[in-house]
C-alpha cells in the first residue's frame, strides 16, 4: 500500500518529519514501544502505514509487528539498512562485518567480539551514545580503533566524523551509528570453551578453566539450546555457553544472594545479559523454568534432585554433573550404575616451585558423570 492510499500513517517523529504533504492523520509511534502494537490494533481494518527502519528485519520493528498480527494481515517493503548504506559508503564486506543494534542493550554486547582487525557497524541509541562508545572502546584497551560516526546517513543534515583513540568531538545527534575498525592491546575473548579465570569476578567457587573446557565438551552447546546450570556459583559455565552462540539461551540458579550479584556482574561484564538468574534451591526453583536441553549441576547434587530432573525432563535432555567431595563422588557412581553415560576422573597437576626446583603441585581430583537422559 503506498503512502497516499494511507488514512492512518505511524512513526518515530523523526520520520513523520520527512513526509511530503499528507491527509493520512499522522500518528507518533510512543514510548515505550511495546504500547505501539496496542495502538496498531486499535486501528486494524483501516489502512495503516508504519514507518520503521529501511530493512524493518535487521533490527527492526519489522520481526516484532509480524509476529503480533496474522500473517496476510501485513505487507512489508524493506529499503537498503543502514548497515549496507555504511558499508557502501566504506567498501566493507558485510558478510565478515558484525552488524549490531545497540538501540536499548548494552554496549557490553560488543565485548566478546572486540578484537584486533575486527570490523563492526553498530546503531547507537542516540548522540551520547557516541561518548559512552568511545569510552568504553578505551576501558577495555581498544582505544586505539578507528571509528567513524555516521549521522542522519542520506538525509539533509548527513555529517561523519573520523575518531581516532581520543573523542575530540561531541554534539552528535540522532539518528547515529559507529563503524569501528577495532585496534589495541585489549584482552579479546576466546571463541574456545576455558575463558582465562580472571575474566570472571569470583569469591572463589567456580570452575576452573581446564574442568570448565571440559564440562562444556560434554555439555555440548548448540544453536538455539538452553541450560540450566544448577549451583551456578561465579556463573562461569552458563556464561560460556552463551558465549558458545548467540542463539543460546541459559538459566543460572543459586541459593546465595552474593553469588547472585556476581553472576549478573559476570553476564553484565562479558556481553551476556541476557542469561536468567533464579535465585533458589533445585528443584524447587525449577518449577516455572522452561524446558531444557541440558542441565549442569555445579552445586547441590543429591540422588533426590536427579530423581526429580528425570521426573520432569523430556528425554535426550543431556546432563553432566561434576564432584570432588568422596559423598559426591559415591552419587555419581551410583548414577552411573544405574542411569549409564560416561563416568570419567580428572586429576589436574601444575607445574609449582619445590624449593628451589619445580614439581607438580595437584589439585583435588574432580569426577565427572555425563548422561543422556
Amino acid at each position: 500500500m503506498a503512502i497516499e492510499q494511507a488514512e492512518v500513517i505511524i512513526g518515530p517523529p523523526r520520520h513523520l518529519g520527512l513526509l511530503p504533504e499528507t491527509v493520512a492523520a499522522q500518528v507518533p509511534w510512543p514510548v515505550p514501544f511495546s504500547d505501539g502494537i496496542e495502538l496498531l490494533r486499535a486501528y486494524e481494518g483501516r489502512k495503516v502505514v508504519v514507518l520503521a527502519s529501511g530493512n524493518p528485519f535487521w533490527f527492526g520493528a519489522g520481526s516484532i509487528i509480524a509476529k503480533e498480527f496474522d500473517e496476510g494481515a501485513w505487507t512489508a517493503l524493506p529499503a537498503p539498512s543502514t548497515f549496507a548504506h555504511v558499508a557502501a559508503r566504506l567498501g566493507w564486506a558485510l558478510e565478515t562485518t558484525l552488524c549490531m543494534g545497540l538501540h536499548a542493550a548494552p554496549l557490553t554486547r560488543l565485548r566478546a567480539h572486540l578484537a584486533p582487525g575486527q570490523r563492526m557497524i553498530v546503531l547507537l541509541r542516540d548522540g551520547a551514545a557516541v561518548t559512552e562508545l568511545m569510552t568504553y572502546l578505551k576501558k577495555t584497551g581498544f582505544g586505539e580503533s578507528h571509528v567513524t560516526v555516521f549521522e542522519a546517513l542520506n538525509g539533509p543534515r548527513e555529517r561523519i566524523t573520523e575518531l581516532t583513540g581520543e573523542l575530540l568531538e561531541t554534539g552528535f545527534k540522532a539518528p547515529v551509528c559507529a563503524a569501528i575498525e577495532v585496534q589495541g592491546p585489549g584482552l579479546g575473548i576466546p571463541h574456545v570453551s576455558g575463558l582465562p579465570d580472571d575474566v570472571f569476578e569470583t569469591d572463589g567457587v567456580m570452575t576452573k578453566r581446564p574442568m570448565r573446557a571440559l564440562t562444556l565438551s560434554a555439555l555440548a552447546p548448540k544453536p538455539g539450546e538452553w541450560l540450566w546450570d544448577i549451583g551456578a556459583g561465579s556463573g562461569s559455565i552458563a556464561i560460556e555457553w552463551l558465549l558458545a552462540h548467540p542463539s543460546c539461551r541459559a538459566t543460572a540458579i543459586e541459593t546465595r544472594t552474593d553469588r547472585i550479584a556476581l553472576i549478573r556482574q559476570n553476564a553484565e561484564t562479558l556481553g551476556v545479559d541476557r542469561l536468567q538468574v533464579v535465585e533458589g534451591t533445585a528443584p524447587d526453583a525449577l518449577e516455572a523454568l522452561p524446558e531444557p536441553d541440558a542441565v549442569f549441576i555445579g552445586g547441590g547434587l543429591s540422588m533426590d534432585l536427579v530423581a526429580a530432573l528425570r521426573s520432569r525432563l523430556k528425554g535426550g535432555t543431556r546432563i553432566v554433573a561434576n564432584g570432588v567431595t568422596l559423598e559426591t563422588e559415591a552419587i555419581l557412581s551410583r548414577l552411573h550404575a544405574e542411569i549409564g553415560g560416561s563416568l570419567m576422573r580428572i586429576d589436574i597437576a601444575h607445574a609449582a616451585p619445590m624449593g628451589a626446583k619445580t614439581g607438580w603441585k595437584t589439585t583435588y581430583p574432580v569426577v565427572q558423570w555425563s548422561a543422556v537422559l
